[in-house]
């Protein structure tokens, strides 16, 4: 029998934790530090003057980032690892135990590195997801705004259909300046809103108007806007870095193209879409179907630019959760779930866009799938076309999705005109044409 070679001695491994890091060459004995600065400075040291060029370690909630960062700085190999596959005997479970079963399987070539995007990446995605949070936060004192009108028994929010756009944000500060007529009141809002709604809005204006619930609408008002800063703070800051990561030239003009406006959770950012065209290598994403330019924006600062490192779109699909795993065991054959990232589910929410449209051969391919397996499944499958459309474009270029995409249409296209062609041949019909307008 074969020994399994050693590839290499010096392979390191890292058990991460919020207090202390124990640390392993090729499963010898464990040395233990702390997790302050310095003390991380030191494993680092402790591991370049062993001979170490290669450390493996499993991603514990944040607690890795600043490793990270530290030994990525010093020009070391960090892989970071699925904690699946580091998995100890049963009753061995110490982390003692763990940093030396892992850097025993690293020094083997056991371990197989998950995605790390770029510092660049991380940096925006970093921006990006506390601008994530500020928008849910913001969610949750709309909710505020709602209740308190509520129980005054102002019924706005059930007639107009947003309290934080132009005209219930000014109704509701007027609330607070001690305005109660509700004509005053209605008088505030967009004129369609008083052509097609006045007699509505002015019966939803008359209110109890409790002090305590006064109290609670402007906290809740002030808090929203509290937020809506913090937003725009975060806008101001992702812009700064998109130049910075196309080099700090203003981007060229990219041509207009016919999309509706922005989401109202859209950044606010001058020329976004210029940006993201120069930072993609000149590549629009914004024009595939039910991508926005905040929508690639989201993607670039999950996965990056450099999509190469899956090595087929099918690697990517796997790694963003959409494609189901395999599992057989003698002649049992079943498949597993995986579990989405943000990237995934982020391609799922695009996906449910693309739901209604009318004149896009992908919105058919949803609607005929979820006729046959249900909206869930459709709306998988149709977030891993987009999800391989992405990879395509980034890997091989606009071109090459234009052609398969019209292809597809033609496709669709001809199994429509053929199912029609039978339900006449069925129904004794005759198809006929219509004549070409010129």
């Amino acid at each position: 029998m074969t020994d399994l070679p050693v590839l290499d001695p010096h392979a390191a491994f890292v058990d991460v934790g919020s207090e202390h890091m124990h640390a392993s060459i090729a499963g010898g004995s464990p040395r233990v530090f702390g997790t302050v600065t310095s003390q991380l400075e030191a494993l680092r040291d402790w591991l370049l003057a062993e001979g170490v060029q290669a450390v493996a370690m499993e991603a514990t909630g944040v607690y890795w980032l600043p490793l990270y960062g530290v030994l990525e700085a010093a020009g070391l190999t960090v892989r970071m690892v699925n904690g699946r596959q580091i998995r100890n005997l049963p009753g061995r479970k110490t982390d003692m135990q763990d940093c030396q079963w892992g850097a025993t399987l690293h020094a083997h070539g056991l371990l197989q590195a998950g995605f790390v995007p770029p510092a660049q990446i991380r940096c925006l995605q970093d921006y990006l997801r506390l601008r994530a949070d500020h928008i849910t936060l913001a969610a949750s004192h709309v909710q505020h705004l709602q209740k308190a009108l509520e129980r005054m028994n102002v019924k706005l929010h059930d007639v107009i259909s947003s309290l934080t756009g132009v005209s219930g944000l000014a109704v509701v500060r007027a609330i607070l300046a001690g305005d109660r007529d509700p004509e005053r009141l209605l008088a505030l809002c967009d004129n369609q809103i008083q052509r097609r709604k006045g007699d509505r809005v002015k019966e939803a204006l008359r209110g109890t108007w409790a002090p305590e619930h006064l109290f609670a609408l402007k906290q809740a008002l002030r808090s929203w806007e509290h937020y809506q800063e913090q937003i725009a703070e975060c806008d101001r800051e992702i812009e700064t870095r998109l130049r910075e990561m196309t080099g700090g030239n203003d981007p060229p003009v990219a041509p207009p193209t016919r999309r509706q406006s922005p989401g109202v959770n859209a950044p606010a950012i001058p020329q976004l879409r210029e940006l993201l065209v120069q930072l993609c290598a000149g590549q629009d994403l914004t024009s595939l179907p039910a991508h926005s330019a905040y929508s690639v924006l989201q993607l670039i600062g999950e996965v990056g630019t450099d999509l190469t490192k899956w090595a087929t779109p099918k690697h990517f699909t796997a790694w963003l959760g959409l494609a189901p795993g395999s599992h057989q065991s003698g002649k049992r054959h079943r498949t597993v779930r995986r579990k989405r990232n943000r990237a995934g589910r982020l391609l799922c929410v695009m996906a449910r866009s693309l739901a209604r449209s009318k004149d896009i051969a992908l919105g058919g391919f949803y609607r005929r799938l979820a006729a046959r397996r249900g909206g869930l499944v459709a709306n998988i499958a149709l977030a891993r076309k987009l999800a391989t459309l992405f990879w395509q474009v980034m890997v091989k270029g606009m071109d090459y999705v234009e052609h398969g995409l019209a292809a597809y249409e033609a496709k669709v296209l001809e199994t429509k005109q053929r199912t029609l062609r039978r339900l006449a041949a069925q129904l004794g019909q005759q198809l006929m044409p219509l004549p070409q307008t010129s």
